[in-house]
């Protein structure tokens, strides 16, 4: 009896237990689904707020930005942008930016400018100063430089009142309406602002100056954008090392043509040079006979096969080789119709650019 007691106690025991998890599991669930909405409320604050400051300074842009844009790409020098603490970091965005798309920019701090750096800047140059506040002390030696010397200074700030406000050439006011910060405190919106300011001014830079995707290559060399806007003439192979037969060569010569070039292809040129068909290792297989042998290149050719320029990106050959049919991986490269070279797909992947 005494064990039937037990058994029926701790019964009892495992039921309590099991339920009170339950309503820790519940609860727990519960507490987790409030702090996934407060986060996504605040998040979406957050969005909307910057979004408004956005929208304030679309409505407030007016003649200065085009005095901006003309003083900074008449400057002989270069864009000197400044700033100090969350502007100073914004700042290096920018004129990198600016420097990366044909602007010549860069960034000097204002705490070491009152050091020396105040040395980089010319008489040749204009300065673009940026301060939420426009009253940050540590720009007042960069002003008043710019001020002694005649150098451009642009401001950037939302109190056209302040000390930068007023000290600046011109003049680009940033929204005045409070930051996504519940403590109002922590640049957020105003930082926002500022680097679409800095877009702006880059990509109507770049605009005015007809920069072009080769400009932009020439400053990106390495990395992924490097490779994505390689030339297919920085690649292809030219000279002997291109696999050419004329159409009256026999299968022996193609053959051997395309074992030696090992680019698993061979172009088939007309009497006057001119590229006017295509063998490839797959047209061997597909038009092997008996009497092989017996024909010449201008039996089995591809004719008017694809073709690329030396201008084409190599990202947009790939693109090429990919979309056509079953897909090739040779592209003849010609002008007027005479072969120049030829690129492999191999040749792109290498690069990085697919």
């Amino acid at each position: 009896m005494r064990k039937i007691l037990n058994y029926k106690n701790r019964e009892k025991d495992l039921l309590f237990n099991d339920k009170r998890n339950i309503v820790r599991y519940k609860s727990t669930t519960i507490g987790k689904q409030n702090m996934e909405n407060k986060d996504i409320i605040s998040a979406k604050h957050t969005i909307d707020k910057e979004v408004e400051a956005l929208r304030m300074m679309e409505d407030s842009l007016d003649g200065s930005l085009t005095e901006a844009l003309n003083l900074m790409q008449k400057t002989e020098g270069r864009v000197i942008v400044t700033g100090m603490g969350k502007s100073g970091h914004v700042g290096s965005k920018i004129a990198a930016t600016l420097a990366s798309t044909g602007t010549p920019s860069f960034f000097v701090h204002p705490g070491e400018a009152s050091h020396g750096d105040l040395g980089m800047i010319t008489s040749k140059d204009c300065v673009l100063a940026i301060s939420n506040s426009g009253e940050t002390r540590e720009l007042s030696d960069i002003i008043i430089y710019c001020k002694r010397f005649g150098i451009p200074l642009i401001a950037v700030t939302k109190n056209p009142d302040s000390a930068l406000g007023k000290a600046g050439d011109i003049l680009l006011t940033l929204p005045n309406d409070g930051e996504a910060c519940p403590l109002g405190l922590a640049p957020t919106s105003s930082t926002t602002a500022t680097i679409v300011l800095g877009d702006i001014l880059a990509i109507a830079l770049l605009e005015r100056r007809g920069f072009t995707k080769t400009d932009f290559k020439q400053r990106h060399p390495g990395g992924k954008l490097g490779a994505y806007l390689q030339k297919v003439s920085d690649l292809m192979h030219t000279g002997d090392d291109m696999p050419l037969v004329k159409e009256d060569a026999t299968m022996q010569n193609v053959i051997l043509t395309m074992s030696a070039k090992l680019l698993g292809c061979v172009g088939v040129i007309s009497p006057d040079g001119k590229l006017i068909g295509i063998i490839t290792d797959g047209d061997l297989r597909r038009n092997m006979s008996n009497d092989i042998m017996n024909k010449t290149a201008a039996d089995i050719m591809t004719k008017n096969p694809k073709i690329t320029d030396g201008d084409t990106l190599v990202a947009e050959a790939l693109k090429i080789m990919n979309t056509t049919g079953k897909g090739i991986t040779q592209l003849f490269v010609t002008e007027n119709g005479f072969p120049v070279g030829i690129i492999h797909m191999h040749d792109c992947l290498k690069t990085g650019a697919a």
